[in-house]
């Protein structure tokens, strides 16, 4: 059944942006083992908790959401930086365009989801 569902998010989306997202599982997979799961609007990525979520299959792009308990403000990567509302989630916003965009900065950020989604620096 998720793979059906899976197969539903990625259906006529362009071969460069599903390029893409393969190759972000793929780098995903090389910290750890995770899972996905098709929601209603977006995919999670999963280990033991929820590391990050893919919300937007773009034309040239996938749109990638952190959840972490504090806003990393100093980075290069992330476009957006929002608190969700009466929580202490901060969700970090990540737009993939290039394969290199997934460069160290960001696979220390994914890194840091895989190990612990709640760890305070």
């Amino acid at each position: 059944m998720a793979e059906m569902q899976l197969a539903g998010f990625l259906k006529g989306k362009t071969e460069y942006t599903l390029e893409l997202f393969r190759f972000f599982i793929e780098e995903f997979s090389k910290i750890g083992y995770i899972e996905l799961h098709p929601l209603k609007s977006m995919i999670a990525i999963e280990s033991n908790h929820k590391i990050a979520y893919i919300t937007q299959l773009g034309k040239n792009f996938i749109h990638v959401v952190f959840p972490f308990n504090q806003a990393f403000n100093d980075n290069f990567c992330f476009i957006k930086i929002a608190q969700v509302p009466g929580t202490n989630q901060y969700n970090h916003h990540l737009r993939i365009y290039f394969k290199k965009d997934i460069n160290i900065e960001v696979m220390s950020f994914m890194e840091m989801a895989m190990l612990n989604n709640n760890i305070t620096i």
